[in-house]
C-alpha cells in the first residue's frame, strides 16, 4: 500500500506507468487491481483531468484521464450529478438513477455505474483499492464457478438463457453488470460503517464504565468526544438507509437504474429498424430514400403497419414483464443491504441509549451528593443557630452594670446549664422539624 501511495502521488510525473507490481496482491482471478496508464496526478492543474479508474464488464481496469465535460457526455450526465462525486466537496450519501447510468456516492465509494462499466474516481484510499479487486473476483470468478458445477447440459440451456439476457429477459438467478456493481458499493458501503460503528463500540462500554464509577473532568471531556463522533456517524448511517429506503418505496427510480434492459431494448429497436428497412429494399425501394403514401404499394403498407402494431405490443409486454421482475430483483438486493444498516443503525441507537443511560446515573448522583451537601449546609445552620444563643447571653452579662445576680457564687454554674438544656431543646426541636417535613432522612 506503501508502494501505491507512493506511485500515485504526483511529485514524479511519467508518460505512462504500470502499476502491475510486486506489492500488488493479484485478485482471485489472476488479475492486477490496475493496469496501465498515467498516475501523474489525481487531477492536473490547468487542463481539468480527472484520474479515473475503469472496470469494464470482463473485470479488466484501467486507469483513465478524462474531464468533466468528456464524462459528461460519454454517461450523459449533467453537471451537478458530477459535483456529488467530486472528493472536494462533502455530499451526504446519494444514490441516483439516470437514463444511462447510476451515480453511486457511498463514503469513500464514488462511481459511475454504466451498463458496460465501471467509472471510479482514482482515490487513495484503501476501501476504494478494495472495491476495485472485489468487483473484479466476482466478475471473474462468480458466473464461471457456478456454470463448470452444474454440468454439459444445464450449462448449455444457462447459456441460452444467458442468450435471452442480453435482450432483456434476466433470469432469477442472474443479476446484470451494474446491479452487481451497486451491490459491491452497498456492501462497501455497509462494511465501512460497520467497522466503525464497532470500533466505537470497543472504546465507548469501558470509558462509560469508568466513567460511571470515577467522575473526573478528564472522563467527561473523553465522553463528549465519543459522542459526538457518536453524533456523526449516526447521521452518516441514517442517511445511508433513507437513501436505500427511499429507492425501495419509489419503483420508478428503481426501474430506471435497470440500464442492461433499456440498453437492450434499444438495441432491439434498432435491429427491428434495420429488418424493416432491409425489407423495403428487398422489394425494390431505396432505404435511403423517403417512402410517401402514394408511392408505396397497399400490401407493403399493410405489412409495415402490422409489423410495427405487432412489436410495439411485444415489447410493452415484454418491458411490463422485465421492468416487474427486475424491480423486484432490485428490492430483494436493496432490502438486503437496508437490514444490514439498520442493524448498524440500531447499534448506534443502543450506543446512545447507553450513553443517555450513564449521563442520567451521573446526573442522579450529582444530585445526590447535591442534596447531601444540602442536608450538612442545614444541620451547620442549625447548630450555628444554637451557638449564637450562647452569644446572646454572654453579650447580655458582659455589660457593664451592676447585676445583684454577680452577688451569689453559683450563679454563673447555673447560666450555663440553663442556656445548654435550652440550646439542646431548640437543636432537637429542629432536627423533629426537619424530619416531621422530610426534610431530611433521619
Amino acid at each position: 500500500m506503501v508502494d501505491l501511495k507512493e506511485r500515485l502521488l504526483p511529485p514524479k510525473p511519467q508518460s505512462a506507468i504500470d502499476i502491475r507490481d510486486a506489492s500488488f496482491r493479484p485478485s482471485a482471478s489472476g488479475r492486477q487491481p490496475f493496469q496501465g496508464m498515467d498516475l501523474s496526478g489525481l487531477k492536473k492543474r490547468g487542463q481539468g483531468l480527472r484520474s479515473w479508474i475503469r472496470v469494464d464488464t470482463s473485470g479488466n481496469s484501467l486507469v483513465i484521464e478524462v474531464d468533466k465535460f468528456t464524462m459528461m457526455r460519454r454517461c450523459d450526465l449533467p453537471a451537478r450529478d458530477l459535483r456529488l462525486l467530486d472528493p472536494l466537496f462533502v455530499y451526504p450519501s446519494t444514490i441516483l438513477g439516470r437514463e444511462k447510468a447510476i451515480v453511486v456516492n457511498l463514503e469513500q465509494i464514488r462511481c459511475i455505474i454504466t451498463a458496460d462499466e465501471v467509472l471510479l474516481l482514482n482515490s487513495l484510499d484503501s476501501y476504494v483499492l478494495q472495491y476495485v479487486v472485489e468487483l473484479q473476483r466476482r466478475l471473474t470468478s462468480g458466473v464461471g464457478e457456478v456454470w463448470l458445477s452444474e454440468g454439459p447440459e444445464l450449462s448449455r440451456r444457462r447459456s441460452s438463457r444467458g442468450f435471452d439476457n442480453v435482450y432483456g429477459s434476466t433470469s432469477p438467478d442472474y443479476l446484470p453488470f451494474e446491479f452487481r456493481a451497486l451491490e459491491v458499493a452497498l456492501e462497501a458501503a455497509c462494511t465501512f460503517l460497520d467497522s466503525q460503528a464497532a470500533e466505537l463500540e470497543i472504546e465507548a462500554y469501558p470509558l462509560l464504565d469508568d466513567l460511571a464509577s470515577k467522575i473526573s473532568t478528564l472522563n467527561l471531556e473523553r465522553v463528549r468526544r465519543l459522542k459526538s463522533r457518536l453524533v456523526a456517524l449516526t447521521r452518516r448511517v441514517q442517511k445511508v438507509r433513507d437513501e436505500i429506503e427511499q429507492l425501495m418505496d419509489d419503483d420508478g427510480d428503481m426501474a430506471e437504474m435497470y440500464l442492461t434492459e433499456k440498453k437492450s431494448r434499444m438495441e432491439s429497436s434498432l435491429y427491428g429498424d434495420q429488418s424493416l428497412m432491409g425489407l423495403r429494399s428487398n422489394d425494390g425501394l431505396s432505404a435511403s430514400a423517403p417512402v410517401s403514401p402514394v408511392s408505396s404499394p397497399p400490401k407493403l403498407r399493410r405489412l409495415e403497419k402490422s409489423l410495427s402494431i405487432a412489436r410495439s405490443r411485444h415489447e410493452s409486454v415484454r418491458s411490463s414483464e422485465s421492468t416487474t421482475e427486475n424491480i423486484e430483483e432490485l428490492e430483494m438486493l436493496l432490502e438486503a443491504y437496508f437490514v444490514l444498516v439498520d442493524s448498524t443503525l440500531n447499534k448506534l441507537t443502543s450506543l446512545k441509549e447507553y450513553i443517555d443511560d450513564t449521563e442520567d446515573f451521573i446526573n442522579i448522583q450529582l444530585d445526590n451528593v447535591r442534596n447531601q451537601l444540602i442536608q450538612f449546609e442545614l444541620l451547620l445552620t442549625t447548630a450555628t443557630f444554637v451557638v449564637a444563643i450562647f452569644g446572646v447571653v454572654a453579650g447580655i452579662f458582659g455589660m457593664n452594670f451592676p447585676i445583684s445576680l454577680f452577688d451569689y457564687p453559683g450563679a454563673f454554674k447555673w447560666v450555663l446549664v440553663i442556656t445548654g438544656i435550652s440550646g439542646i431543646t431548640i437543636f432537637c426541636a429542629f432536627l423533629w422539624f426537619f424530619k416531621h417535613r422530610r426534610l431530611m432522612p433521619l
